[in-house]
């Protein structure tokens, strides 16, 4: 890439704000800085890319060893917190802030990189305002999450927040054609049905598989004839997104166990049992919690998927001629658009954004499911 900035399509207004921070212009730079924007529109990678050129001797080369270890998390002074779970408790944050006050050992500045400070709980947001309120000389703190209401106010009211768009498909396309060798026409229909999620459009690009999977959560609605069409489709939809987690985990699981089990001594001498087991308990629980998140972030994308397949049903029944987001399965939409009134599939639509609700809460996943798909077929 040119520079770390690279890759960071859409966001011009962004970048020359972060540049004009990395050059020490005055008022341009601060301590800590919130980056928000939606799914895909690359606010993860934006904070590593200003991370790699503050820390960078040229201000963000995208070449040089500080850029390359900064990106990569090898950086000694860029600490990137990436989290499977559902929340980031007090514990992982006091260690974040005692890791912050520690002086830079190779680079201008001590990072902190929160990918996802949305999860960081109420105790954990009162251990790192500690962080923002009292930092050290060269502490730089970059909190990213979808929007600013997702951050507890008290963490976001000490950040500088930085917005980003979602990028055009055109731009997408172009950033798949030039940085992964997709062809064309490929990264195009990938770009678009991403709808501006450059890692979603980058999975859909690369492989066959995403594209399968794809096409049978878009099919899916012209098949529910039947409450036991509806029901049989809501549990291969769990079992699919179960088993994705399971493949995913076990070997994360096994991993993480075995190294926890060698540092605590398990089964030589000195050991403690009862404070190995309870170590060991919680290290469990963690895993649990990360598999549910994998399970739900899976069905979510379903969820994403038939949102935009009755967006295109709507904009069919009300506004003729607008371009479907998923062209490929029009033969699908088309009947449903003529058999539905639009009041109906605006139900639909209603249907999905109450499932995804319900999800976030207690609701067991095959019954949110069922119940989905039996309303959208009955609506």
């Amino acid at each position: 890439m040119a520079d770390v900035f690279g890759e960071l399509i859409g966001q011009e207004r962004v970048i020359e704000a972060l540049r004009r921070a990395v050059d020490g212009e005055r008022h341009a730079m601060t301590h800590a800085w919130l980056f928000v924007g939606p799914p895909g529109s690359g606010r993860s990678n934006a904070a590593r890319a200003f991370a790699a050129a503050l820390q960078c001797p040229t201000g963000g080369c995208g070449a040089c060893e500080q850029c390359r270890t900064a990106l990569s998390g090898a950086h000694p002074d860029v600490t990137l917190l990436r989290t499977e779970q559902l929340s980031i408790g007090v514990k992982e944050v006091r260690d974040l802030v005692s890791r912050a006050s520690i002086a830079p050992v190779q680079g201008r500045y001590q990072i902190v990189v929160v990918e996802d400070a949305d999860r960081v709980t109420e105790r954990g947001a009162d251990a790192l305002l500690k962080g923002l309120e009292e930092p050290a000389p060269r502490t730089v703190w970059l909190l990213c999450a979808p929007s600013p209401d997702d951050v507890i106010v008290t963490v976001r009211s000490r950040c500088r927040v930085t917005k980003l768009a979602t990028p055009s498909d055109a731009a997408v396309a172009q950033l798949l054609v030039e940085r992964d060798g997709i062809p064309p026409a490929l990264a195009a229909h990938a770009a678009r049905a991403a709808q501006g999620h450059v890692g979603r459009a980058r999975a859909m690009g690369r492989s066959e598989d995403v594209r399968i999977r794809r096409g049978e959560i878009l099919t899916l609605p012209g098949k529910l004839r039947s409450l036991t069409d509806c029901l049989v489709a809501a549990k291969n939809i769990v079992d699919a997104a179960t088993a994705a987690a399971d493949e995913i985990c076990a070997g994360l699981d096994a991993k993480e166990m075995a190294t926890l089990q060698e540092s605590l001594g398990v089964g030589g001498r000195g050991t403690k049992p009862r404070h190995a087991q309870a170590v060991i308990r919680e290290l469990e629980d963690e895993q649990k919690t990360r598999h549910k998140r994998m399970v739900r972030d899976s069905l979510d994308y379903t969820l994403t998927e038939l949102t935009s397949f009755y967006r295109d049903v709507l904009a069919l029944q009300t506004a003729p001629g607008t371009p479907p987001i998923n062209a490929d399965v029009i033969d699908v939409i088309e009947p449903l658009a003529r058999a539905k009134t639009p009041e109906q599939t605006v139900r639909a639509i209603d249907l999905i954004l109450d499932t995804r609700t319900k999800l976030e809460g207690n609701v067991s996943p095959l019954m949110a499911f069922e119940s989905l798909l039996v309303g959208v077929s009955t609506a």
